[in-house]
């Protein structure tokens, strides 16, 4: 039986909104294009590139690229890595939240 571990500070990839939010609509879909993702995101060009740079990097996501006849077409999925570490970020939010609670109610 394997216990959860609780990160004691929060994964630095996910303190810019703009990551945090592509990981959070790639962990509800398969895959989103990079056009999908910009107009969802209502995102830059630049700020998404950018914020697709970090998270590919960090192996959180993987980014495919291709041709739909003469144009370019980038594919995002999140990897395994990128659904653990975003899980992460997320028990430890929830953890931080009840720790508050206990300490303003206590």
């Amino acid at each position: 039986m394997t216990k959860d571990i609780l990160v004691s500070k929060p994964d630095k990839v996910f303190d810019n909104r703009y990551r945090l939010r592509i990981m959070s609509v790639l962990a509800a879909n398969k895959s989103c294009s990079f056009n999908e993702l910009k107009d969802l995101l209502q995102l830059t060009d630049g700020n998404l590139a950018s914020a697709l740079k970090v998270l590919e990097e960090s192996r959180y996501i993987s980014v495919m690229k291709g041709f739909i006849g003469k144009k370019t077409n980038t594919i995002c999925s999140i990897t395994s890595e990128g659904k653990a570490a975003l899980k992460a970020y997320f028990d430890f939010m929830e953890q931080l939240i009840q720790d508050t609670q206990l300490k303003m109610n206590g």
